[in-house]
């Protein structure tokens, strides 16, 4: 016997490398997108192929209860019959990311959708990202300057910083999203279309971002009739593809359009297997997840590079305490909400500087910049608290001298804070304008100099009703 022991001993160097052993599972049930699974020695997270004769989907392993194991899959399937194999793959969900995507448009799989020829990435990265200690991040101390004019001036976007953009239906996201691309100062531009429209790919690609914006960013395109696994994963994909040029040193700005597809994903997921709704139908787990891909944006430790993002929230019906907006708006470093009522008069962006603001502004601007920005928005708010009194002409002027320079300065704040779809005013040039725009002491007023008993004067009479178109 020790004569053999030896014989194996000497000769094992010859035995090839054994495989590890794969466990099959077999499919059992498939109700909706949820596939059922017996059998299966595979982890949660874990990708798995199902196989049935000529038919193979990807999936992968979102829950189990007791010896069943529960799958999504990553992409639109058909013809799957009871007891197809259920064979876990080795390979870690990882997808290539590289220099080499710059100016293309992707899919959740890493795959090239615009027609420009394979890619030839190398490097194999996973879509969880690495998890950064908050005391070693760099602190946000830079400003970034976006090219827009009312951000720069009265809502500083600080160089690491995470935002949400709050917006209904067609009042202007995209647009301000594509403006952001073409004017900022950032290195690199990653969007991540997650959970659109299909027809607005396109669209915005070729109409908004155009040649110029394109040809330093990476588009990653998971549209609404994607799987909810592929929305997730595209999802993280953007993260992923901006934390390795974040690696590399570069200032990255981060645009993922909408965070609220990302949460409807996880939702049809969760609700699928079977997790119980906690809030207007959203489960727990939604919760978890954004803050979970949030956080990963924002500075690296000292001497890396930063990403600046901004993830749009859909506000459905113009709701501001929508589940999805409510949590985004506690964990995000600032919000800038664009209303629709500035939108139906024309005026772009539609930013509301009063309901937005920049968490982040006080650590970025001199004092003297944050006092002259608070100043402009005070006197906007109080126009529009006193705007139907103004308009109707109800208002004495003297009454208040808040109210009195208000007036005063409402047109040139309003044309301040408008701005060409394809006009760019730098960060400086913007200050500059802001220090012109209220000017340090205003000179007394009488009630002859804009109202005469109680009723205004025609030009100014003529101005006010020109503000209400």
């Amino acid at each position: 016997m020790s004569h053999l022991a030896d014989f194996l001993r000497d000769n094992e160097r010859w035995i090839p490398e054994r495989s590890p052993i794969i466990v099959e599972g077999r499919l059992t049930r498939m109700v909706g997108l949820t596939l059922e699974a017996i059998g299966l020695n595979a982890t949660v997270g874990e990708r798995c192929l199902v196989i049935d004769r000529q038919n193979t989907v990807e999936a992968e392993v979102v829950g189990f209860q007791d010896d069943k194991a529960f799958l999504m899959p990553v992409q639109p399937f058909s013809g799957l019959r009871a007891g197809a194999r259920v064979v876990p793959l080795e390979t870690a969900s990882e997808l290539v990311i590289g220099d080499e995507l710059l100016g293309r448009v992707v899919n959740g799989f890493g795959e090239p959708i615009d027609g420009k020829g394979p890619l030839s990435c190398r490097v194999q990265q996973s879509l969880n990202g690495t998890i950064i200690n908050p005391l070693h991040r760099q602190p946000i101390r830079e400003p970034l300057d976006v090219g827009i004019r009312a951000i720069n001036a009265l809502l500083t976007v600080g160089r690491g910083q995470r935002l949400g953009l709050f917006a209904g239906s067609g009042v202007g996201k995209s647009m301000l999203l594509g403006m952001m691309t073409r004017f900022t100062t950032a290195d690199i531009i990653i969007v991540g279309l997650i959970g659109e429209r299909g027809r607005e790919v396109k669209e915005f690609i070729e109409d908004i971002l155009g040649e110029e914006g394109l040809s330093r960013s990476v588009v990653v395109a998971s549209p609404a009739d994607d799987a909810p696994l592929l929305r997730l994963r595209a999802a993280q994909y953007t993260t992923s593809i901006a934390e390795y040029f974040r690696a590399q040193g570069k200032n990255v700005l981060m645009l993922m359009d909408s965070l609220t597809r990302y949460a409807q994903a996880q939702r049809e997921i969760a609700l699928a297997i079977g997790e119980p709704p906690a809030t207007k139908g959203y489960p727990p787990s939604v919760f978890a997840r954004i803050p979970q891909l949030v956080e990963r944006a924002g500075n690296a430790e000292a001497g890396g590079g930063s990403i600046t993002a901004f993830y749009t929230v859909l506000t459905e019906g113009d709701d501001q305490q929508d589940p999805v907006a409510d949590s985004s708006r506690a964990i995000l470093d600032g919000h800038f909400v664009l209303n629709r009522r500035l939108a139906e008069e024309g005026h772009y962006p539609a930013i509301d500087i009063e309901q937005s603001i920049s968490r982040a502004m006080p650590q970025v601007v001199p004092e003297s910049h944050m006092k002259l920005s608070q100043k402009i928005k005070q006197v906007w708010s109080r126009y529009h608290q006193n705007r139907d009194l103004i308009s109707i002409g109800a208002y004495t002027a003297g009454s208040d001298k808040d109210i009195d320079q208000a007036i005063q300065l409402f047109p040139a704040i309003r044309d301040f804070l408008q701005q060409g779809l394809n006009e760019r005013i730098p960060y400086e040039l913007s200050t500059q304008q802001m220090q012109q725009l209220v000017p340090a002491q205003q000179p007394p007023r009488t009630p002859q100099a804009g109202m005469r008993k109680g009723r205004p004067l025609a030009k100014p009479g003529a101005r006010a009703g020109n503000q209400q178109g």
